[in-house]
């Protein structure tokens, strides 16, 4: 079982980087083109509309991604302070707390997307149906929570304290 969950780890690891990676590199080369474009011909109509739908699926496909990465913001100083058994009983709160956060945000996103498919709103230069784009957002925030439920899974089993499923704490103790 250990290793089926290792290689969907790996499987949504490369998925997330991919996306990150090639969503990065497409916004920026919209960006630069459409200034290009605007000093010399006349702006790339759908270019704002394109960047905002880049930096959706940047936002909330990064959330995930940094959940996994322990890359989110955190109050390291304080924690690192602590002994490795608080650490252990801080890290089980505070991600339980953000799991159920990040599954609720969830679930408000996912009426919030259900409320725009009823509206039949759409993008107005590229014609797109607007709760196919903000569907991502459910899914970020889903994964999100997912990756700090295996955070509290991946603390009970192992002895020392693991930020995240893939970060272990750079605790050393002193002495």
């Amino acid at each position: 079982m250990d290793a089926f969950f290792k290689t969907v780890g790996k499987v949504l690891d490369w998925f997330e980087v991919a996306i990150l990676s090639i969503g990065v590199f497409i916004l920026a080369a919209l960006l630069i083109a459409n200034v290009i474009a605007r000093n010399f011909f006349r702006s790339i109509y759908y270019a704002e509309e394109l960047s905002m739908i880049l930096v959706i699926i940047i936002t909330f496909v990064g959330l995930s991604y940094a959940v996994r990465k322990a890359r989110h913001i955190r109050m390291g100083a304080i924690f690192d302070a602590l002994n490795p058994k608080v650490q252990k009983i801080a890290l089980y709160v505070i991600a339980g707390y953000s799991a159920f956060i990040m599954f609720f945000m969830s679930y408000y996103a996912y009426h919030y997307v259900a409320t725009a498919r009823m509206t039949m709103q759409v993008t107005a230069s590229l014609r797109i149906p607007y709760w196919m784009i903000i569907v991502i957002v459910i899914v970020g925030f889903f994964m999100a929570g997912v990756q700090y439920i295996r955070t509290i899974i991946k603390n009970i089993y192992e002895d020392e304290v693991w930020l995240s499923p893939e970060q272990q704490s750079e605790y050393e103790a002193e002495g």
